[in-house]
């Protein structure tokens, strides 16, 4: 399971409402190596998933898709959203993740 915070159920809406090309879109995660401690994530809006081969999330009409690679790296990953002062943007809490990096956009298992 994939679990979306209600700040990301949010924004990700706000953003399908300011294009209408992602208006119809999933928002696909992905685990893709690189970043300085290996491993990163990699957000953006899909208009199919891959039915067999990716998992479905839904909370509140919002729709995360994963490929199965990366969902063995995201299993209980909550997604969320920060807008605070120290910086803005998506956050993932990975409890899969042994070591991260000090911005927290890559990690290590």
């Amino acid at each position: 399971m994939i679990h979306i915070s209600e700040a990301a159920v949010t924004e990700i809406k706000s953003l399908q409402n300011k294009d209408p090309e992602k208006s119809c879109s999933q928002l696909r995660v992905k685990v893709v190596g690189g970043g300085c401690s290996g491993m990163s994530y990699s957000i953006d809006f899909d208009k199919e998933p891959l039915k067999d081969q990716d998992k479905i999330f839904e909370k509140d009409g919002v729709t995360l898709v994963v490929d199965a690679k990366s969902y063995l790296y995201l299993m209980g990953t909550t997604l969320d959203f920060s807008g605070g002062l120290s910086g803005k943007g998506f956050t993932f809490d990975n409890p899969n993740a042994k070591r991260t990096c000090g911005c927290g956009s890559s990690f290590s298992v």
